[in-house]
């Protein structure tokens, strides 16, 4: 065993957030104490499932517990548990750097929020250790790690560095001493608040446990003094600050809604939710589930490393696996909470859930419950229900495209920009705004809001009394791969094919029109069909000049370009470059050809029309050099007159 100490400096990230953390943040200093008790009992957690399968690692009958030991005279709050502990390794990894990639997030919302919502954000971030330099001047953490006879401590002052040594005569698990900042001036004046040598106060502690802690299955247990009778010596006893009876397993009706939200913060570390559920089956398979809607995102709900599902699954009061993928699919990952069931063995291997037909019938039943609360809160509650589509709609989004919107039960919940400019919309009513005799939900993807709704294949769905659909998001492109109707009506693309407003008669005379003007039409492809396949008269434009149409069942250009620059290789595609022939610019163009047949305006007005009808999409031209050049010139020779 290496016997010297070593000094190590923290990632650079790690020291921008101990900065903030300790010179930003003032209130809600407690929340140091509800994160180092979470981390204690899952290293307790931790302990008891490797014991199952890994012999030694416990003694019989061995006590696991968390202990509070404060000592008022040096300053010092300890917090040990004997858990799993950690190695050498462990402390490198775990408290010398943050590996998540959400913390640039975590200190730019840090900036922005200030210290009135720290605690979300640090549950929020994962960066729930380094809270404990909100109150402590220099922090020691000896731990030994259970199956191995080294101990370590590992020391910093939160100045940048850290230095890791070894330790001899460990016990087993993990013993956090905080030397506390000392009171502030005037503090005794004050409501003690500011304090950091409150949390010495067994009064105090107690409470803060009654607070953030009640629900952990551990006993967290403190020293205290008692009065003894008349004329006897006070004694000392030890007491449980905790009731341990996890939440989950009381009755509904015994349960306050204060309750509930205290063990939300205890899981899930920020915010409140907004949806409970609190199930419990009974018959063939029995289990309890306890699962929260969050208000707010956690800030890794988009990263692809962590798209798995939030909740721990327990068998008899033993947590067997945390983050069980099996219990929930992935577009659900926003969801918070536990789930235990008395049939599992307590030694299941994660092999074992992934086949085990129990696990998958209660996730059937979890999907179930969660989708019609969300269809409650839709009916009862849009507005509350709209602010939960703004944060996670996405995820149910990424269901459909899954194939798990089964009877549309996925499909029935989304809600989408439209053309109206009414606010969120379902698709239901969308289809009985149509009426009756609609034979299809006109639908318009679209990189973005804005350039949606100044789309010119909006102009005819518009003169017609129609609302269409604004798919505005990265993932609806592909949704509609899947999402192809809705309650019967297909959904059809406006910037697709033939105009779907175009009657047999319409488009009888626009095609014998563009027989008579066949040669204005190929002047104006001349110089623009190496990007479009024709370029024709349309039935769909009634104020811009020109547009691009997609082939039935063709990628988007947006999602050609998404899927661009993730590195796929796609065949070159072309569109239909439609003109309005009843434009004033067109007509402009056409009697000019009618003039001179062989005139090279007519082909540089090609290129400027596809230019326009691009950067309309959101796209630049295929040679943007050019466009402008020629833009400036028909600018000079309008000024010349």
């Amino acid at each position: 065993m290496t016997t010297q100490a070593q000094t190590h400096r923290f990632e650079a990230e790690v020291r921008q957030v101990l900065d903030l953390v300790i010179h930003s943040l003032y209130s809600h200093r407690e929340v140091f104490l509800r994160e180092l008790l979470s981390n204690a009992s899952d290293a307790l957690d931790k302990l008891r499932h490797e014991a199952l399968t890994t012999e030694g690692l416990m003694e019989e009958g061995d006590s696991l517990r968390i202990v509070l030991d404060p000592d008022p005279e040096s300053g010092t709050l300890r917090i040990a548990d004997n858990g799993i502990g950690m190695t050498r390794e462990d402390l490198v990894a775990n408290l010398g750097t943050i590996a998540s990639s959400g913390t640039r997030r975590f200190l730019d919302a840090l900036r922005e929020q200030g210290a009135q919502e720290s605690p979300e954000l640090i549950g929020r971030f994962g960066v729930g250790f380094y809270s404990v330099f909100m109150v402590a001047d220099e922090v020691v953490v000896e731990t030994r790690r259970a199956g191995t006879e080294e101990g370590w401590r590992w020391t910093s002052r939160g100045d940048g560095e850290f230095t890791i040594e070894p330790a001899e005569g460990l016990a087993r698990g993990t013993v956090i001493s905080l030397t506390l900042k000392p009171s502030p001036e005037g503090a005794e004046e004050e409501d003690g608040e500011d304090d950091p040598r409150r949390f010495l106060q067994p009064w105090v502690l107690r409470q803060l446990v009654r607070r953030w802690s009640d629900f952990v299955e551990y006993p967290i247990q403190m020293e205290v003094e008692r009065p003894g009778e008349e004329g006897e010596a006070p004694t000392r006893e030890i007491e449980t600050l905790n009731t341990q009876k996890p939440l989950w397993t009381r009755p509904k009706d015994e349960v306050t809604t204060q309750e509930y939200e205290e063990f939300f913060s205890h899981l899930a570390g920020w915010g409140k939710p907004l949806e409970t559920l609190h199930l419990r089956a009974e018959g063939t398979l029995e289990y309890t589930a306890l699962l929260y809607v969050p208000e707010q995102a956690p800030f890794d709900l988009h990263d692809p490393a962590r798209a798995k599902s939030r909740l721990s699954l327990y068998a008899r009061r033993v947590r067997i696996q945390e983050e069980c993928e099996e219990l929930l699919p992935a577009w659900l990952r926003f969801v918070v909470g536990v789930v235990e069931s008395s049939d599992l063995p307590l030694n299941v291997s994660r092999e074992s859930i992934q086949s085990d037909a129990r696990v998958r019938q209660i996730r059937k039943h979890l999907v179930r419950k969660v989708l019609e609360a969300l269809k409650r809160l839709l009916r009862e509650d849009r507005k509350a229900y709209e602010g939960f589509w703004e944060t996670f709609g996405t995820l149910l989004k990424e269901g459909i495209w899954a194939g798990d919107d089964e009877g549309q039960r996925i499909s029935e919940l989304c809600l989408f920009k439209t053309s109206a400019e009414e606010g969120w919309r379902t698709l239901a009513e969308v289809k009985e705004a149509q009426g009756e005799e609609a034979d299809s939900l006109p639908v318009l993807v679209a990189p973005d809001l804005r350039t949606a709704l100044a789309s010119p294949h909006l102009e005819a769905p518009r003169a017609a009394g129609r609302e269409v659909l604004l798919f505005v998001d990265p993932v609806d492109e592909w949704m509609l791969q899947r999402l192809s109707e809705f309650d019967g009506t297909p959904l059809r693309q406006v910037d697709r094919g033939d105009s779907s407003l175009e009657g047999d008669d319409e488009r009888k005379a626009r095609e014998e029109r563009e027989g008579a003007d066949k040669g204005f039409l190929d002047a104006l492809r001349s110089s623009v069909g190496e990007w479009v396949s024709a370029v024709r008269y349309s039935a769909r434009l009634k104020e811009t000049p020109a547009v691009l149409v997609g082939d039935e069942g063709a990628w988007s250009s947006h999602a050609e370009r998404m899927l661009r620059r993730a590195g796929h290789e796609l065949p070159a595609s072309k569109r239909v470059l439609e003109v309005n022939p009843e434009h004033p610019l067109i007509k402009g163009i056409s009697r000019l050809h009618g003039v001179d047949a062989n005139s090279p305006r007519v082909a540089e007005a090609g290129e400027v029309l596809l230019g326009q009808a691009l950067i309309r999409e959101g796209q630049a031209p295929p040679d943007p050099a050019r466009f402008a050049t020629l833009v400036s010139t028909l600018l000079e020779d309008s000024l010349r007159g």
